[in-house]
């Protein structure tokens, strides 16, 4: 199915456009998501039987201490610490928004992520997620992080052309703005 658009003289595939805004729109939301999720991840020592050659515990009983990723509300960091500590330094950042902003980023990328997998309200989440982009770009400009505000720059560029197709979004419930 192919639609004009208003003088503009070119059609697009609808079906197509459809599912460039789901690939787009899942993106998004897998990148948020998970980035979401680390935020509360950690790694806690837990002691392990040491394991022979055969890939059985060691006949003397010897233990040894590994590092295991964990999940967890008391894992949570939403800026690390180095980069924290680096913001805390700068006198455009008060203190008080950097706890704020920092307390809240893990949660809110994690629903942001949850809202576009689903499909709810997209142009909603993707504006946030835009603004949630932005804003750590701000960050590294005040860090001068040239690198990491050109990767932030590519996401707000898929936002943008999410937000360019979503009226073709037809696999999402609460669709209209």
């Amino acid at each position: 199915m192919k639609e004009e658009n208003a003088g503009e003289g070119f059609q697009i595939d609808s079906c197509g456009a459809s599912l460039a805004f789901l690939v787009l729109r899942l993106w998004l939301g897998v990148r948020s998501l998970l980035t979401g999720l680390e935020k509360f991840a950690g790694f806690e020592k837990k002691e392990k039987p040491l394991l022979d050659e055969f890939g059985e515990p060691d006949i003397s009983g010897a233990m040894v201490a590994v590092k295991e990723k964990v999940y967890g509300f008391s894992h949570y960091h939403g800026l690390p610490k180095p980069l924290y500590d680096k913001f805390a330094d700068e006198p455009l950042m008060p203190l008080w928004m950097l706890d704020l902003y920092s307390g809240v980023l893990g949660y809110i990328l994690l629903a942001l992520g949850i809202t576009l997998i689903v499909g709810a309200l997209p142009r909603i989440s993707l504006l946030a997620s835009g603004l949630v982009y932005t804003s750590l770009s701000v960050g590294l400009i005040l860090l001068n992080e040239s690198g990491g505000i050109a990767w932030l720059g590519i996401h707000v560029v898929l936002v943008a052309l999410a937000l360019l197709l979503v009226r073709y979004n037809k696999y999402a419930f609460l669709n209209k703005c």
